[in-house]
């Protein structure tokens, strides 16, 4: 511990930004530089606590509490307040293969669950992560990590998101021979295509996976298991093979004038402005713009934020967003206790934007979708409302009711639904290896990450659901070191 009473002595403070009106003009990422000196104030904070809550990477009530990668927090922050920039790094990348991504789009569960947080501002834990390796790269302290030998066995891994490339990258490191199989033409899955690029610069993505090809990495892009390659090939072909397929059904809105022009999945949205973005900086104009039109995101979500920022990027003329559930409350309520992650109201950097744009918060709470309406050539043009109240039924269950009288019709002219995702792709690879599925539809793996069938292991948003890139980081690492027990008779040096 660097300053004992560091966390008495400076107040948390808030980290040099972009102003609103200026980052919307770009496609840039927001965050401007912080000095270097105020980054040492904010690791003088951190408590050295007796028991850490920060790394312990659990869910409580099924509520994340702390990181779950198990950074070495306290280690890291102490480093920093000393000027040891390069042991921080190092002691960083013990737990994390990407802390370039997770200090940029995590929402920081480790800050939640800080000590501090109990009677004060939480340590800027994600900030300082995100100088520490950020600074590495600057100074060249990151190399490619080639092994000193090969196993001789082989690895498929099958998509290309945190989970796979973590997987990949662990195994590597064991010595085995690693293909990775991305189906879309770019390496990074949700990182490269559903992350909009204000928020993760593509170029610090390419930048890791170029690092990760000189260590011995195969990467095959534009290839789909099971349509350009036969599904029994990661049987045959391969010693072991890694399903890291996300959660990528969409969940949809089957309401009343769906099939209107002008209505389409968060997605479809996103994936098509990022790519269009890096092809041509949007010449080739393949992609939905959002250009003048009343824009309607149903959905509160990170996606649903998403949408939000890229369409005051394209020029919108308004921008609502639905949430059907009701405003968090400014402080933790009774049944969401520290060291869980605290549920309360924020303005993320979307809702931000277009606030200082159109004066106010975006977003209506305790709103349902009930129906669109569109005009003759078949254009959405409404989106019709309710508000609604959640009370609990005696059996403790929240209950959704309509209240009379509150029904309201917003302009629209593109509708991008943000309502989260059901699981993996069906029908396909999952269906056709025949690995056993739970009732949400989601991978079912053992305790090692292998699935029902025999060497063919699973991580990621394929297997948990939906989630956080720092938990699909830590499925994939889990996942690795149950291969390479698996490959090597029971014995693994992985962490």
């Amino acid at each position: 511990m660097g300053k004992p009473t560091g966390f008495l002595e400076f107040p948390r403070e808030g980290l040099p930004q972009r102003s609103p009106a200026e980052r919307v003009k770009d496609w840039n990422e927001s965050h401007a530089d912080v000095p270097e000196e105020l980054l040492r104030r904010q690791g003088a904070r951190c408590m050295d606590c007796g028991t850490p809550f920060c790394h312990t990477g659990k869910l409580i009530a099924g509520m994340a509490s702390g990181c779950p990668v198990n950074n070495l927090i306290p280690d890291w922050n102490d480093l920093v307040y000393r000027g040891q920039w390069r042991e921080a790094s190092i002691r960083l990348h013990q737990t994390n293969n990407f802390p370039e991504f997770t200090g940029r789009v995590c929402p920081a569960p480790c800050e939640g669950s800080c000590t501090l947080a109990l009677n004060d501002d939480a340590v800027t834990i994600k900030a300082i992560e995100c100088a520490i390796v950020d600074r590495a790269f600057e100074e060249g302290w990151i190399s490619p990590e080639a092994p000193a030998a090969r196993t001789g066995k082989s690895v498929a891994v099958v998509g290309s998101g945190p989970a796979g490339l973590a997987c990949a990258s662990q195994l590597n490191k064991a010595g085995h021979t690693v293909t990775v199989y991305e189906r879309s033409d770019r390496i990074g899955g949700l990182l490269m295509y559903g992350i909009p690029n204000m928020k993760l610069d593509k170029r610090l993505v390419e930048r890791r996976v170029r690092m990760m090809g000189s260590a011995g990495i195969r990467f095959v892009t534009g290839v789909e298991i099971g349509r350009d390659v036969p599904s029994g090939s990661l049987l045959t072909d391969y010693d072991a093979a890694v399903l890291c397929i996300g959660s990528t059904v969409a969940r949809d809105l089957t309401i009343e004038g769906r099939d209107l022009s002008g209505i389409h999945l968060a997605m479809e949205f996103l994936h098509a402005n990022t790519r269009s973005l890096l092809d041509s900086g949007h010449a080739d104009g393949r992609f939905i713009s959002a250009a003048g039109k009343n824009v309607v995101v149903v959905g509160g979500g990170d996606t649903g934020t998403d949408c939000v920022g890229t369409a005051l990027r394209h020029g919108a003329a308004s921008v609502v967003q639905l949430e059907i559930l009701g405003r968090p409350p400014d402080q933790r309520s009774a049944d969401n206790p520290w060291p869980q992650w605290p549920k309360i109201h924020r303005l993320d950097y979307g809702q931000e934007e277009a606030a200082a744009l159109q004066g106010s918060d975006p977003r209506q709470y305790s709103v349902q979708t009930k129906r669109f309406a569109g005009d003759a050539e078949g254009r959405v043009r409404e989106v019709h409302t309710v508000e609604v109240e959640w009370r609990k039924t005696p059996e403790g269950r929240p209950q959704l009711h309509e209240l009379p009288g509150t029904e309201q019709v917003v302009a629209a002219d593109l509708v991008l639904l943000a309502l989260g995702f059901l699981g993996p792709q069906r029908p396909g690879l999952v269906e056709e290896l025949g690995v056993r599925l739970d009732e949400r539809g989601n991978v079912v793996t053992d305790g090692e990450k292998m699935t029902s069938v025999p060497g063919v292991f699973a991580a990621g948003d394929a297997v948990r659901g939906q989630s956080l890139v720092v938990w699909a980081i830590h499925e994939g690492r889990k996942a690795a070191r149950g291969v390479d027990r698996h490959l090597m008779y029971g014995e693994t040096y992985l962490p």
